[in-house]
């Protein structure tokens, strides 16, 4: 029996499954992200910029683009309640932080090594980066200081903040989630989520459940309070590279090599729908407040220069008749 949730948006997807596209980048996009608000999404690629959008009702809208690092923008996110402040982690050693009013680089922190995972704590106090040594360096969002550093033992994949800013989150190699207490950095458990490298970590709004995504194509539901896996989703077949949590935490969007993006009805399991692409999936992002998905694929320019990468930016749940 399906749940009236799960007819409510097979239905909302019926008539709202255009999928758009918009050139943001002159070679791949490896990371989109929201803004609190919901008025922008920020896109970081191999061109070694980031890429700012407005969105207007039914598309969107080229705003700016940030250049100043000297290599590939890994991953970026937003303040979490500043809808004006993004953050971008590059291959050159660098974070930088920028203000969509000014369109200024507000600062620029060096780091130990090339860095490939960022995020922004629920508090906005502290960006906490991650390189290729497997070093992640904790930053204050304010002073743009250092405040703390730990270099860990194993291969860390992605970091999280749960949504209480009490504990940090480390997806690892071995297909563990580390899981260390906030500020004090100690470790409380370990978690052997996953046969093998386990990739990506989110937590959904509500801050019910956290999804983990693995090498060996599943993508598990835990429950945050009890630590233990509830359900797994088990509809790819490559190994998980993105995940992101509807705003109301019902759906989850996941995505990998296959050519298309899964999306999940948390509750139940159950797919509600799928996007299909062309080409592997980088990066998917749920919009704040409305059912649009942002996405990134590797896709390529036109049929016969097919080693050119397109660099464009995907939004799914757009009118049919738009």
């Amino acid at each position: 029996m399906a749940s009236s949730y799960y007819q409510e948006m097979q239905e909302v997807f019926r008539n709202n499954n255009k999928s758009r596209e918009f050139p943001a980048h002159s070679a791949k996009v490896h990371s989109v992200a929201w803004s609190c608000d919901g008025k922008r999404l920020a896109s970081g690629s191999f061109d070694k910029t980031a890429s700012v959008f407005v969105l207007e009702k039914d598309r969107l809208v080229k705003e700016n683009n940030y250049r100043g690092h000297g290599d590939s923008v890994d991953q970026l996110c937003w303040h979490p309640t500043n809808p004006d402040l993004f953050v971008t982690a590059s291959g050159d050693k660098t974070i930088r932080i920028w203000d969509v009013r000014t369109t200024k680089c507000m600062a620029t922190v060096s780091t130990k090594g090339e860095n490939i995972n960022i995020c922004w704590s629920p508090d906005g106090q502290t960006i906490a980066v991650g390189n290729k040594d497997d070093v992640v360096t904790f930053i204050d969002a304010k002073t743009h200081r250092p405040r703390a550093e730990e270099q860990f033992k194993f291969e860390v994949n992605e970091i999280s903040w749960n949504n209480d800013n009490d504990m940090f989150f480390l997806t690892n190699g071995n297909g563990c989630i580390n899981i260390l207490s906030y500020p004090e950095l100690k470790l409380i458990q370990s978690i052997n989520a996953h046969p093998s490298n386990c990739i990506c970590i989110k937590f959904d709004p509500t801050g019910k459940y956290f999804a983990t995504g693995s090498a060996d194509a599943l993508v598990s539901l835990w429950d945050v309070e009890e630590l233990v896996c509830v359900r797994c989703f088990s509809r790819l077949d490559w190994p998980v590279r993105t995940l992101s949590f509807s705003h109301d935490g019902k759906m989850l969007a996941s995505a990998s090599e296959d050519h298309f993006i899964d999306i999940a009805e948390v509750e139940t399991g159950e797919k509600l729908w799928e996007i299909q692409c062309e080409s592997p999936t980088f990066t998917v992002a749920w919009h704040p407040k409305r059912p649009l998905l942002a996405y990134a694929c590797d896709d390529k320019e036109g049929k016969y220069d097919s080693n050119r990468e397109a660099g464009t930016v995907k939004l799914f749940g757009l009118p049919n008749d738009s």
